[in-house]
């Protein structure tokens, strides 16, 4: 069990890292796609949305779908379907033929985040500890070595139509590769398929769990201000504070290393103090962060404003996606789906509400917008509390330490 425990985490791990590569390879394609379309930014801006509404549908598709099958048969399927869409928008020669193509890659983007969350969750009661930041942070890292890959690609002047599709491959192999490591999904327990019948038919009549729509409130406001951060951080330090262009890359890089790293650290944190003081103290430092870009009038104060905004918001969303997938282990994927799912539209939200503000506020000053919102998640973080142990084995007991089974010890 123990060997088992540990594979499923590593291929859990690789997942994670393909997701974030594939999308990686994306965004950094964007310029030469938007090109190859002959499409304004205007248009790609609309057509982006696209790619949002996809990945939502993914998402609540592939939720209950990982409640009925077991996460272990659809991360493979959700992996091979991002990872074989990958090259449709290298192919695409217009508007109507990129907005298609960024609708099915947005939809198995959208499944695959869900369907390998809902098997982090899984993988996380077996550890009965935390171990869900990580997974986020190798995300991220997927990211960077997809922006290294492309740049180096495109300083080969390779299409965007063969580098798309040679990455595709590869994340099909390896989304095969990775799937015998998959956990099994979970026993029935007591009861056998009377059992089964009556849970389904208990969770037909009760709907979802205010609890459940309560985080995944949170979730939209949290990954709306980490949106934030992703499409305004280097406009405002070159607009508001005339920073350089390569100065102003730099408060993206500070941001996106911080939530990195503060999501390496945070499953540790986790353990000890419980996700009710992460998501609490991380979103107070947050807003304690970005209050200090609004009111910056030097670039070195801003660049660390967006360095603890990132550190502070690092660990939340995964304290939400756990919380989520293990308030109900029957119904963990679906859960998952409403609270990721909630949070992605808002992300997309950032820059639809930000931009419109700019109009009757300095951009700096907008930025008081996400601060309020990571002021309401603190004071509303006392929702995790709810999360109970006996179902999940993960959290924070009377002595302060969460509890650790003898196979995750025996797994690490």
């Amino acid at each position: 069990m123990e060997r088992k425990l540990r594979l499923a985490r590593l291929a859990t791990f690789a997942y994670f890292g393909l997701n974030g590569f594939l999308m990686g390879m994306w965004v950094v394609h964007i310029p030469v796609v938007e090109d190859r379309a002959g499409i304004s930014h205007a248009v790609l801006g609309w057509l982006l949305l696209l790619l949002g509404g996809g990945a939502f549908a993914g998402m609540r598709l592939t939720g209950p779908l990982a409640d009925r099958f077991g996460a272990r048969a659809v991360v493979p399927v959700s992996a091979v379907l991002c990872s074989a869409s990958l090259v449709l928008p290298g192919l695409a020669e217009g508007a109507w033929t990129l907005g298609a193509a960024l609708l099915v890659f947005g939809f198995g983007n959208g499944c695959l985040d869900v369907a390998m969350n809902t098997h982090a969750v899984q993988v996380e009661r077996g550890y009965r500890r935390p171990v869900m930041s990580a997974f986020h942070a190798v995300f991220s890292v997927g990211g960077v070595l997809a922006a290294l890959v492309g740049a180096r690609t495109l300083s080969w002047d390779w299409s965007a139509a063969a580098t798309l599709a040679g990455m595709g491959a590869a994340g099909l192999l390896f989304a095969v590769l990775a799937a015998p490591a998959l956990l099994r999904p979970e026993p029935a327990g007591p009861g056998g398929p009377a059992a089964e019948e009556r849970k389904a038919a208990a969770g037909a009549r009760r709907g979802t769990p205010a609890r459940i729509w309560a985080l995944a409130a949170l979730a939209l406001m949290l990954m709306l201000a980490e949106g934030v951060a992703n499409d305004w951080s280097v406009l405002a330090l070159q607009d508001v504070l005339g920073a350089p262009a390569a100065t102003a890359a730099l408060a993206y890089g500070a941001f996106a290393t911080a939530m990195t790293v503060g999501r390496l650290l945070t499953d540790r944190v986790a353990a000890r103090f419980g996700p009710v003081a992460i998501v609490r103290y991380g979103a107070l430092l947050a807003a304690l962060g970005l209050s200090a870009v609004v009111v910056s009038p030097w670039i070195p104060l801003a660049l660390a404003g967006w360095t603890v905004f990132g550190l502070g918001l690092s660990g939340c969303v995964p304290q939400l996606f756990s919380a989520a997938g293990h308030a109900d282990p029957d119904a963990a994927g679906a859960n998952v789906s409403r609270v990721a799912g909630l949070g992605y539209l808002g992300m997309l939200a950032g820059p639809a509400v930000i931009g419109p503000l700019t109009h009757l506020v300095p951009l700096n000053v907008a930025f008081l917008l996400p601060v309020a919102l990571c002021a309401v998640a603190a004071g509303a973080a006392g929702i995790l509390r709810a999360e109970p142990r006996a179902a999940t084995g993960v959290g924070k007991p009377a002595g302060g330490r969460a509890e650790v089974s003898e196979a995750a010890k025996a797994a690490d």
